[in-house]
C-alpha cells in the first residue's frame, strides 16, 4: 500500500494546477483540457498523471513553455517565471471537470 500512496504523491508533483481561461475554455470543445505542469515533466509522465488522477483514457499530449515576462514594480524591475503547459486531448466520450476538486 506504501508504493501506491508514492505513485499517486509523484503524480500530484507533475500536474501543478488546471489552467482556465478563455482561450482554455474553447478548446473544451475539442475534447482538451489544458494544465500547468512541472518545468521537468515529460509528456508520458504528464499522460499517467492525468490517466491516474481523474480516471480518463488519454489520446495525446502537447506541451508549451510560457517564457516569463519583464515587468516593473516601483520602477525597478522583475521578471516573471516561466510557465510549462500541457493541452491533453482526451480519448472520445471522456471529459474532466476542472472546477470540482480532486
Amino acid at each position: 500500500m506504501a508504493k501506491d500512496a508514492a505513485i499517486n504523491a509523484r503524480h500530484y508533483d507533475v500536474i501543478v494546477a488546471p489552467h482556465i481561461t478563455e482561450k482554455a475554455t474553447l478548446l473544451s470543445e475539442h475534447n482538451a483540457v489544458v494544465f500547468k505542469v512541472a518545468q521537468d515533466a515529460s509528456k508520458p509522465q504528464i499522460k499517467a498523471a492525468i490517466e491516474a488522477i481523474y480516471n480518463v483514457k488519454v489520446a495525446a499530449v502537447n506541451t508549451l513553455v510560457q517564457k516569463g515576462k519583464t515587468k516593473r514594480w516601483k520602477g525597478k524591475p522583475y521578471r516573471r517565471s516561466d510557465v510549462k503547459k500541457a493541452v491533453v486531448t482526451l480519448a472520445q466520450g471522456q471529459s474532466i471537470d476542472v472546477t470540482s476538486g480532486v
